[in-house]
């Protein structure tokens, strides 16, 4: 892997930040510091956390945020038990996502009511809506609670214990009345409203921006999201651990990160169940996971061109190309091209394809071809004076600003922010591995698409390293899958969050196990949920053209805002 550690970019006040040790967090020395705060301590698989009252949830956050230093809100976890409601802030640290505590916030049955923690952490403004619309929670202080994946005029809580399936849901038409009726209008102001989508090319699939301009700049978007809701969450709940879940992850980000989204639950079960997986199934779903990286970055700088100046005959159709290749590829693996369902819990569903020296011939020749593709790429592309115009010094994304809203993945990485699950809390062969996070310190728009091209060519470091492996791998140690029992019971009550690198950023699983073979809980933290927040950021005050570049920039699948 790289030689850069990231406990070494930590800076001095690093040293000076409560409950960290070099055994990692001091979960006594946090304790202490939020004092009478805490009521409670639980103990998850991933982290210790700390259970607070509902009416402190802000006091207790901007003492880890700014005295410990946490400074990602990861997730947020709602759910409903038979007694209480329950939301979980799984917080971790940029510098080192290895140290990670969760904080506990149980509310009555009677008014599930808790402070929001949106003055803290900008991210948590979607989550707890998230989870006012599905679970039920409301959340005092918040900027803008309602509904975010379903109409405001559903009835229930999906998510809720005692949600009635059959109740009729009626979407009156008075909701879908004009924003600028007669009595909303002001003559004196220069401002007009526009619905851009939901279905429109340039909002990469069903997403409505609600777009407030002044003259031709943006004064104000909202984006709306849900058009694409699936409640993949409780799907996944509804299934059985061992088989049953893993076809889901593949309909997340449907772009052909499938592998990457398989690996995401696979994880987080196989830490809660504490199931092994072979060494050499590891290498495997490392170079199946870096082909999945790298048609995922094809199909976005693909669509990005298109976005910003209309080039579909050149680097659209080029990286369309390119990303069938790693198709095939994938498909040879897995018998699929999109959807894989290959991974498994404790390994994957079968070994390499016969013969494997032939398989291997075709990626060495994909990879032998791709320095001078990606060469073109920066030919056509990066130096393209249209492209640099439209892209360079707009969609202007602080490092601050992303941490705040959660930001991960190249949109992170392209604001300087040095983050990567696959370095920093190392999974699968990467700790084995020689290669580097790709960084760049833009924040704009030109930034991010560098990132992702880089980021394609340190895959095929990965790649080329894990078919030397396996080419090399004895026949007789050749072992796919570990002995996982016929059917798994994780122990009642035990709790993970687990994440991986997807393409888009952190993929995150959060499960919580009731003692049955199914979760109890199973909750998706999706990257382009997150990242999709830092859109108003990044379009207020520029011109429309530069808003559509910004959102391209994001490559956001609404397969997985929505789930």
């Amino acid at each position: 892997m790289s030689l850069e550690d990231p406990q070494d970019q930590r800076g001095a006040q690093e040293g000076e930040l409560v409950g960290v040790t070099d055994e990692g967090v001091d979960y006594d020395a946090l304790e202490a510091l939020l004092g009478d705060h805490v009521i409670g301590r639980e103990s998850h698989v991933n982290a210790e956390a700390f259970v607070i009252r509902p009416d402190e949830v802000q006091d207790v956050l901007f003492a880890l945020r700014d005295e410990a230093g946490f400074d990602h809100c990861s997730a947020v976890t709602a759910q409903e038990y038979e007694d209480r409601y329950e939301s979980i802030y799984h917080l971790k640290k940029y510098d080192d996502p290895t140290q990670e505590v969760g904080v506990v916030v149980p509310t009555s049955k009677r008014a599930p009511r808790s402070q929001s923690a949106e003055p803290v952490y900008r991210t948590a403004d979607w989550h707890e809506r998230e989870a006012y619309d599905l679970i039920g929670i409301d959340y005092d202080e918040h900027p803008d609670l309602r509904r975010i994946l379903l109409p405001e005029t559903w009835q229930g809580h999906p998510m809720g214990l005692d949600y009635n399936q059959d109740q009729p849901q009626v979407v009156t038409f008075e909701s879908h009345t004009n924003p600028l009726a007669e009595d909303q209008e002001d003559d004196e102001s220069d401002t007009m409203f526009i619905n851009i989508g939901p279905h429109h090319p340039a909002t990469h699939g069903v997403l409505h921006l609600k777009t407030v301009l002044d003259g031709e700049q943006v004064a104000d978007v909202k984006p709306d999201i849900g058009y694409l809701h699936r409640c993949e969450e409780q799907m996944a709940q509804s299934g059985k651990y061992r088989k049953e879940i893993m076809p889901y992850p593949d309909r997340w980000d449907y772009s052909s990160a499938g592998i990457l989204n398989e690996w995401s639950y696979a994880r987080a079960a196989e830490d809660l169940a504490d199931l092994e997986v072979p060494e050499y199934a590891q290498v495997i779903r490392t170079m199946a996971a870096e082909l999945s990286r790298m048609a995922g970055h094809m199909l976005a700088v693909g669509t990005f061109a298109l976005d910003v100046y209309g080039d579909f005959t050149a680097i659209f159709q080029y990286a369309f190309r390119d990303r069938e290749k790693i198709l095939n590829l994938l498909e040879d693996l897995t018998g699929q091209r999109l959807m894989f369902n290959y991974l498994r819990l404790g390994g994957v569903a079968w070994d390499l394809p016969e013969p494997r020296e032939e398989y291997f011939d075709k990626i060495r020749d994909f990879l032998d071809e791709l320095p001078a593709t990606v060469e073109e790429y920066h030919n056509l592309l990066s130096s393209n004076e249209i492209f640099q115009i439209r892209c360079v010094d707009t969609g202007v994304l602080e490092p601050d600003v992303a941490k705040s809203h959660g930001a991960t993945g190249p949109v992170a990485r392209g604001s300087g922010i040095d983050y990567d699950l696959r370095r920093d809390d190392p999974y699968g062969y990467y700790p084995e591995l020689d290669w580097n996070v790709i960084t760049e310190d833009g924040c704009d728009n030109y930034a991010r698409v560098l990132c992702r091209l880089q980021e394609v060519e340190q895959s095929a470091r990965i790649i080329e390293q894990c078919v030397d492996l396996l080419a090399e791998w004895p026949e007789e140690d050749r072992e796919i899958q570990s002995n996982v029992p016929r059917t798994l019971r994780p122990d009642e009550d035990a709790e993970i969050y687990r994440a991986v690198e997807a393409a888009k950023g952190e993929l995150g699983i959060y499960i919580r196990s009731d003692g049955t073979d199914k979760p109890a809980r199973f909750k998706i933290r999706s990257p382009c949920f997150s990242n999709l927040q830092t859109l108003p950021e990044m379009a207020e005050g520029e011109y429309v053209p530069d808003m559509v570049a910004s959102l391209g920039s994001l490559d956001i699948i609404l397969g997985e805002v929505d789930r």
